[in-house]
């Protein structure tokens, strides 16, 4: 058990410098406050003896939560809970020192949000297990986890080894705060809001239970945040293990297993963290996951956008780069994938120079000959053009390549 004085080391100056450091370098969005990762330097030099004070004495009031939508990537919305910039630095200082408590006990399975852990560690893992011979798995997917976290099984987790009474108000405030959605104020009895840097940590601490009643059972699995995974040897161990597994999610952690999202059968045919494991233990990319990635080929080479062709490049570097430091330890061949989006491309600088005269010139310039410009049809489709011997020749894989316009084959690992 810990002293009563766990504020005290929340609020030391290296504790708040680096939780300070931290909520800038993530930058983010403001809170309902409007006040930005810039403003608030100057404000807390102000108003934080204030601020402190109020929470050395218990006092501390959050202010509420900025409801924002996003669209989820299989489609529906995700509702996420922004604080105001004061708030994610107490929040990222609460969650430093409560880090350095609860990672410990966590399970060697658990892998989402944890410091030296990652979402490819958790799926290398699971692909161990396949090679090994398990070959069923059983996929749980707990419904709407983050908005139905019950407050007093968390709020009791946390008691059992957090002994400073006001840092545990402190959170249960933070639990409770109100969340500003669409002009509205809606009072909220559970759930956990994602956007917050307290959020994940006190996600792991919950679950953490479930960690250790699946280690009790001696099965092999893998947790990243809600999403589990269990392997086992046979249909009928998957079968008995879904059923007793998501019974036992109902009645300990008070929160529901989707049985629409959850089910068990052959690696190959569940995903994981957006891979598909066959049953050789290859890991493979998603039919989900190469759709999405699809869908953002199509929207970033729309030619009716308002980029210029600097800003264009940079915005898919970064987007290519990460999706392919994420996907490369994949075994599924990218040749054709790298094609087609090289099509995208090359129908996108189609349509972007307009007409006949602009393409001509342009084909010309890119070293394309007069003969071969002949054989164009200029008044083809762009999707056709772009498959074009002469579009081939001005916007070579190499010329892409050098110009920064890269494909998934372009950091294939040799």
């Amino acid at each position: 058990m810990l002293n009563e004085r766990l504020m005290e080391e929340v609020l030391s100056r290296e504790n708040l410098r680096s939780a300070y450091r931290a909520v800038i370098r993530n930058k983010g969005a403001p809170g309902v406050d409007g006040q930005t990762v810039e403003a608030v330097g100057p404000h807390l030099k102000v108003h934080w003896p204030g601020i402190e004070a109020k929470l050395y004495a218990g006092e501390y009031q959050p202010a509420l939560v900025k409801g924002v939508r996003i669209p989820k990537p299989t489609g529906g919305e995700r509702l996420l809970g922004i604080p105001t910039v004061q708030d994610r630095i107490i929040q990222q200082a609460v969650q430093q020192r409560l880090s350095l408590i609860f990672e410990p006990q966590f399970s060697e399975h658990s892998y989402g949000f944890r410091p030296g852990r990652s979402a490819l560690d958790a799926v290398r893992a699971a692909q161990a297990y396949v090679r090994e011979g398990k070959s069923w798995v059983v996929d749980i997917d707990i419904s709407a986890f983050f908005d139905h976290v019950n407050h007093d099984i968390l709020m009791e987790r946390l008691a059992r080894t957090v002994r400073d009474k006001r840092v545990l108000k402190l959170i249960g405030r933070y639990l409770r705060a109100g969340m500003r959605v669409d002009g509205q104020v809606m009072k909220r009895q559970s759930g956990t809001p994602q956007g917050g840097p307290l959020s994940p940590l006190l996600a792991n601490i919950y679950l953490d239970a479930l960690d250790k009643e699946l280690e009790s059972r001696e099965l092999s699995f893998c947790r990243y945040a809600d999403d589990v995974n269990i392997y086992v040897s046979s249909e009928r161990s998957a079968e008995r293990v879904l059923e007793s597994i998501s019974a036992w999610i109902n009645k300990h952690l008070k929160l529901k297993v989707n049985p629409d999202k959850s089910g068990s059968g052959p690696p190959g045919n569940r995903k994981f963290l957006g891979f598909s494991i066959q049953e050789d233990g290859s890991l493979h990319i998603a039919e989900s996951s190469l759709e999405r990635y699809k869908d953002q080929v199509r929207t970033c080479w729309r030619a009716c956008q308002g980029l210029t062709g600097k800003e264009l490049v940079l915005r898919w570097q970064r987007y290519i780069r990460g999706w392919s430091n994420y996907f490369g330890i994949a075994e599924t061949r990218m040749t054709g994938l790298s094609g087609w989006t090289r099509r995208h491309m090359r129908k996108f600088f189609w349509l972007r120079w307009h007409n006949r005269k602009g393409r001509l010139r342009h084909l010309t310039r890119l070293g394309v000959s007069r003969r071969l410009c002949g054989r164009v049809d200029f008044s083809a489709g762009a999707w056709r053009a772009a498959r074009h011997p002469a579009m081939h020749t001005a916007l070579s894989n190499e010329t892409l390549r050098r110009q920064g316009l890269w494909t998934p084959s372009d950091f294939a690992v040799a």
